[in-house]
C-alpha cells in the first residue's frame, strides 16, 4: 500500500516534505503529513530522521550540496556563480527556504557542517577571484549573498513581476550594483 520501493523510503519522505513545505512553509511541516504523503506509518519519518529538525536538516544538506554543485560550475566567475545561485534557488524554493532557516536545523549535524563549509568555500574562492584584499573576502561574500538573497526574496514574493526573465534581470541588477559601488 505504500508509495515507495524498498530502500528508497528516505528519499520519498524528503520529497513528501519538500511538497509540504512548498504548500505550507517549513515552519509548518508536520511529520504526520509527510508520512501520509509517503503512504507509510506516522512513525516512519521519526525512524529515519529522529524528528522534524532531523528531516529539515537532511533537506538542508541536500540543498547545500545542490547549490554548491550549481555555483561550482561557474568555475570562479563571480557573477556567473551568483546567477547560478539565483537560478538554483528559484528552481528549488522549498530547499532554499529550509537551508537559510537555522532555527529549524541541527546546526551541529556533521553532514550539514560539511555541506555548508563546502558551499562557503566556493563563495569565498569566487570573491577572491575579484581581487579584493583578504580582509574584505568575508564582507564581499556577505554582500554577494545579500544581493542574491534579496533578489530571490523579491522575485519569489512577486515584487519584480513584469520585469522580465529573472536571470536577465538579476544580471542587470548585479551590473547596476557594480556601477553604483564604483567611485564615480
Amino acid at each position: 500500500m505504500s508509495s515507495y520501493h524498498h530502500g528508497n523510503l528516505r528519499n520519498v519522505l524528503i520529497e513528501g516534505a519538500l511538497a509540504a513545505i512548498a504548500e505550507n512553509g517549513a515552519a509548518n511541516l508536520s511529520l504526520r503529513d509527510v508520512a501520509r504523503r509517503a503512504g507509510v506509518s506516522h512513525a516512519a519519518p521519526a525512524h529515519h530522521f529522529g524528528d522534524k529538525r532531523g528531516l529539515l536538516t537532511a533537506i538542508a544538506v541536500e540543498g547545500f550540496d545542490g547549490l554548491t554543485e550549481a555555483t561550482s560550475a561557474a568555475a570562479g566567475d563571480h557573477v556567473a556563480g551568483g546567477l547560478a545561485w539565483i537560478r538554483w534557488a528559484l528552481d528549488h524554493p522549498a530547499h532554499y527556504e529550509v537551508m537559510f532557516s537555522p532555527n529549524l536545523l541541527r546546526l551541529d549535524d556533521p553532514e550539514l557542517v560539511r555541506a555548508r563549509t563546502e558551499g562557503a568555500a566556493v563563495l569565498l574562492t569566487s570573491v577572491r577571484t575579484r581581487g579584493v584584499g583578504e580582509s574584505d573576502v568575508v564582507l564581499g561574500a556577505i554582500a554577494s549573498m545579500s544581493w542574491a538573497h534579496g533578489f530571490i526574496g523579491l522575485w519569489q514574493t512577486g515584487n519584480l513581476e513584469g520585469l522580465g526573465d529573472p536571470i536577465e534581470l538579476a544580471l542587470s541588477t548585479a551590473q547596476a550594483l557594480g556601477r553604483l559601488a564604483s567611485p564615480g
